[in-house]
């Protein structure tokens, strides 16, 4: 790994800071958490922006409509964008994350020029159709089923917690198409229209009181053959795509953000009084050290997801574990430190603390990142 920074990648730091100064102060306020109309419109604002500005899908390749970046440069977009304040890709987080990367990685060129040219410029959203009631950390034994009529397949069954699901365009949908076949396979990977008949969405309010997720169920919605990625029963491994890009480089921003929180929870340590507990200065230490070795982490893996052609490996495993664990441990310190005034859920810290609980269960549960650790990386045998 290399990523020492050239006369070129500093420049491009500079006129990416100076774009972020004229820019941000010209955006409109944020809108309520609740407003998802207002939220999706300011986030594909945010996103026109960064494409009318060549900042749209920096690090994808240039084939799929994007820069072809540098690891660095990639990096460097993320440290100023989360440094400046920037908005984050909000609703626009399963289009420009996981499936528009995935189709770029594993979709025809006519499934790139449909899909992957709204995402960067959006005008459109996605939303992810991976989990069900009885098959979300155990993906792969999954009911839906799409049974094949002519050019398209029939689909019928239900998924949970699926992001943005009440203003998305389009859903990366994953539905049984052999149900002889064994649990891996007879699986394939579908890009479906939210606007077709037979779609019912009803949002979920999480601890938080938030509506990001929602229950979607699906009666006989037809779906075109055409818009299968990948062969048909070939789903798991093109599934495998997709979660390589949710764990190993979807949270990178995020750490950005952590270590600016830490910052900012030591300065407030210091004007309450708590920073003479020994106790409380040595746990925040720890934790600087643990986000500045997650940030070496997550410059490795993108530096090896641009040597493998753009999709990371099974490191992304170990940085999803190693992070959902050092985010909760912050917000239960911030906690400490803020004492009553994180009780209430006007504060942001929260509303971070309660969204920081999800984390050893999004994108795979802790202990499904340690099987794959254990399985895929030390090669221990599979347990029974």
């Amino acid at each position: 790994m290399d990523l020492t920074c050239t006369e070129e990648e500093r420049d491009f730091r500079a006129r990416l800071r100076e774009w972020l100064g004229k820019t941000l102060p010209e955006l409109p306020a944020r809108p309520s958490p609740d407003d998802w109309p207002g939220r999706r419109a300011y986030d594909l604002g945010w996103q026109r922006r960064l494409h009318d500005a060549g900042y749209a899908g920096l690090h994808w390749p240039v084939d799929a409509g994007g820069r072809g970046a540098t690891p660095t440069q990639h990096l460097i977009f993320l440290e100023e964008t989360e440094r400046a304040g920037a908005p984050y890709v909000g609703a626009n987080f399963v289009g420009l994350l996981h499936a528009g990367p995935t189709i770029a990685a594993e979709g025809t060129a006519e499934q790139r020029a449909r899909w992957l040219p709204p995402v960067l410029r959006g005008d459109e959203v996605w939303c992810q159709g991976f989990s069900e009631p009885g098959a979300g950390s155990d993906l792969a034994s999954l009911r839906t089923r799409a049974v094949r009529d002519g050019d398209a397949y029939v689909v019928t069954g239900s998924k949970i917690w699926t992001s943005h699901a009440e203003v998305a365009d389009w859903c990366e949908l994953l539905v049984r198409t052999d149900p002889q076949a064994p649990r891996h396979r007879g699986i394939s990977w579908l890009a479906l229209p939210m606007d077709a008949p037979g779609i019912t969405v009803r949002p979920l309010r999480t601890l938080a009181g938030s509506a990001e997720f929602a229950e979607v169920f699906l009666d006989e919605v037809r779906v075109p053959v055409a818009n299968r990625v990948g062969a048909e029963n070939d789903g798991w491994r093109v599934t495998m795509v997709t979660l390589s890009f949710e764990r190993g480089t979807a949270f990178v921003g995020e750490v950005v953000a952590c270590r600016r929180t830490l910052t900012r929870l030591a300065r407030t340590a210091q004007a309450n009084g708590r920073w003479d507990d020994p106790v409380l200065r040595r746990t925040l230490g720890r934790l600087h050290g643990e986000f500045g070795a997650l940030w070496r982490l997550t410059q490795w893996n993108v530096s090896e997801a641009q040597r493998s052609g753009g999709v990371p490996g099974t490191g992304g495993s170990v940085f999803k574990l190693a992070y959902s664990h050092a985010r909760q441990e912050l917000y239960d310190v911030a906690a400490e430190v803020l004492g009553a005034d994180c009780l209430s859920l006007e504060e942001e810290w929260t509303l971070d603390r309660l969204s920081s609980l999800s984390y050893t269960i999004a994108a795979g549960t802790s202990q499904i990142q340690r099987n794959i650790v254990a399985e895929r990386i030390l090669g221990l045998p599979k347990g029974r």
